[in-house]
């Protein structure tokens, strides 16, 4: 898959996820073959503001690359001001928010509240393709609701404006993450427009993923909750790509990439702060385990490095 003048190979790629995509998690999906990673979604104007929060967000190396940083506002030229930062900062794409739910964001008109004003959203594409050289690309819902699906005109908008991909999660901003992702709507999208189109939405597995792209046309597959306690996901999906399936990380493997994702954190982060951070990625990476139930509860509880490992050698330990 070809953005700008990046080769996204193989074209699977990790989706911007708040409190989860932090450097850490970053580097362990491309050493397992995701073709791109996306920061957390960063506020344009608390970086142009110089926030240090903001930019720590957007700490790349090049063992991460290549990295799209994903800002969300809904004011073109700070939006073009933050996307000109992220370049100087080592950014490899931009990426516009168009699909966060949250009721924090969209209540500011950011997010998927931008599905409901078109011409601000070629407006911003414009501002930030003109701001910067490198790539600049949109993740969208289908629409604001059932009755507003606009995925399509909004597709062919920030194409006119200079976008060069655009990610479709098929589903609108009312329904959140429930219910069933619509691949139709990421079909259309392929349909009307001549640039990489990538899909995203219920692709838990390598064998979604190849279905996503042959019932849509897509250029790419994005993959979010899928890869949550299971990086190797796209390792496995490029495998299937090139007809060479791989088979399950076995336990003791989950628990060697849960201790190494662990000590990933704790080089960036004070411990205590890279403990609260492990306990949710510890709890997806024990999903399936006998005993799992008793293994999230010693891992929840624990407040330093040295209690959360031997909560994972415990549980370890209960598979036999």
């Amino acid at each position: 898959m070809q953005i700008g003048n990046l080769t996204i190979d193989p074209p699977v790629v990790m989706a911007p996820m708040a409190g989860v995509t932090n450097r850490a998690f970053r580097l362990l999906v491309r050493e397992l073959g995701a073709g791109m990673v996306g920061t957390e979604m960063v506020s344009a104007r608390s970086l142009c503001h110089g926030n240090r929060r903001s930019r720590e967000l957007i700490a790349i190396c090049d063992a991460q690359r290549p990295v799209a940083v994903q800002f969300f506002g809904h004011e073109p030229d700070v939006l073009a001001r933050a996307g000109k930062i992220a370049e100087d900062l080592g950014a490899d794409v931009i990426d516009i928010n168009l699909g966060c739910p949250t009721p924090k964001i969209v209540r500011n008109g950011d997010g998927a509240a931008l599905m409901r004003q078109p011409h601000i959203v070629a407006e911003i594409v414009s501002a930030v393709a003109n701001a910067v050289s490198i790539p600049v690309t949109v993740k969208m819902r289908k629409g604001w609701d059932e009755q507003s699906v606009n995925a399509v005109e909004i597709a062919r908008l920030v194409v006119a404006a200079g976008a060069q991909a655009v990610t479709v999660h098929g589903r609108a901003r009312s329904q959140f993450y429930t219910g069933q992702a619509d691949w139709e709507i990421i079909r259309q999208v392929t349909d009307a427009v001549q640039i990489p189109v990538i899909g995203n939405g219920d692709v838990f597995t390598p064998q979604d993923a190849m279905r996503m792209l042959a019932e849509t046309g897509c250029a790419g597959v994005m993959i979010a909750r899928g890869a949550l306690g299971n990086p190797w996901i796209f390792q496995q999906t490029a495998a299937l790509l090139n007809g060479t399936p791989l088979t399950s990380p076995s336990c003791p493997e989950r628990i060697a990439m849960a201790k190494r994702h662990l000590k990933l954190l704790c080089d960036d982060f004070p411990e205590a702060v890279a403990v609260r951070q492990m306990r949710k990625h510890a709890s997806w990476y024990l999903k399936g385990f006998h005993d799992a139930a008793q293994a999230r509860r010693l891992v929840n509880a624990a407040c330093i490095r040295e209690e959360m490992e031997r909560a994972l050698d415990w549980a370890l330990a209960q598979q036999g």
